[in-house]
């Protein structure tokens, strides 16, 4: 459940406790400030791992990242970034950044292509010899590479290092009221369905599995997730 939700719920709950006695409403009062103490807690311990964790790692890697943007360049001229925009938290909005793996006029080849999409769900678009995509594009994004710009977006508050991937706004727009339990969570550059076979598994079971993060994420579970991202990004299991 959303902490939008959650507090709407405690409201509801204090308004029905509000005809009790002082002392079941003081009952509640404790128990509701328990509980954002909690909650509280955790996203704060979330958001400080991602500003330690993003902010660290942009530093260390600066020279790769200036190495790969200048081979894409001059494999492709363009911008070596890609800027899209994205549906984060509760349907925001927002710019996300990634090394461009594909040829600058991607976009406009996208409607001569969508009618070869291999999802079968039909509401994400992958196709796994795409002809838009560069050489190098195809080993960056096979070695999520093309991810790094991310952390700029962590870093923001944007997106976290952990949580369900960010849709693109044509498919958000296709959900499902259950699809849309995946927006009560920050996006993030990994999740579970990305350390459990990424594009192998089709849309139904990302939702499954991103709808399980929602409800039983901790600042533990991030850390297992993280940990379990690195050999599914050295194995490249299911990216393409």
């Amino acid at each position: 459940m959303s902490a939008l939700k959650d507090q709407e719920l405690f409201e509801t709950l204090y308004r029905t406790y509000a005809r009790d006695s002082f002392w079941q409403r003081l009952y509640f009062l404790h128990k509701r400030m328990a509980w954002q103490t909690v909650v509280g807690g955790a996203e704060l311990a979330k958001r400080g791992l991602d500003i330690g964790v993003s902010g660290i790692m942009l530093l260390l890697l600066l020279p790769f990242l200036l190495l790969i943007a200048l081979v894409i360049r001059i494999e492709s001229p363009g911008s070596p970034f890609f800027a899209q925009t994205r549906v984060g938290r509760w349907g925001k909005p927002f710019k996300m950044y990634k090394f461009r793996s594909m040829v600058t006029n991607a976009e406009a080849l996208f409607n001569e292509l969508k009618d070869q999409n291999e999802s079968q769900a039909g509401v994400i678009f992958k196709i796994k010899k795409d002809p838009r995509i560069t050489r190098v594009g195809a080993f960056i994004r096979k070695t999520s590479i093309d991810e790094l710009p991310q952390l700029w977006n962590v870093f923001k508050g944007d997106m976290s290092l952990v949580g369900p991937r960010p849709a693109i706004p044509r498919e958000v727009a296709e959900y499902t009221l259950d699809d849309r339990r995946r927006l009560d969570a920050v996006p993030g550059i990994t999740c579970i369905w990305q350390v459990s076979g990424r594009s192998n598994i089709d849309f139904a079971g990302q939702v499954r599995l991103d709808s399980r993060y929602v409800e039983s994420r901790s600042f533990w579970l991030d850390i297992v997730l993280l940990l379990k991202t690195i050999p599914a990004v050295l194995f490249g299991k299911g990216a393409y």
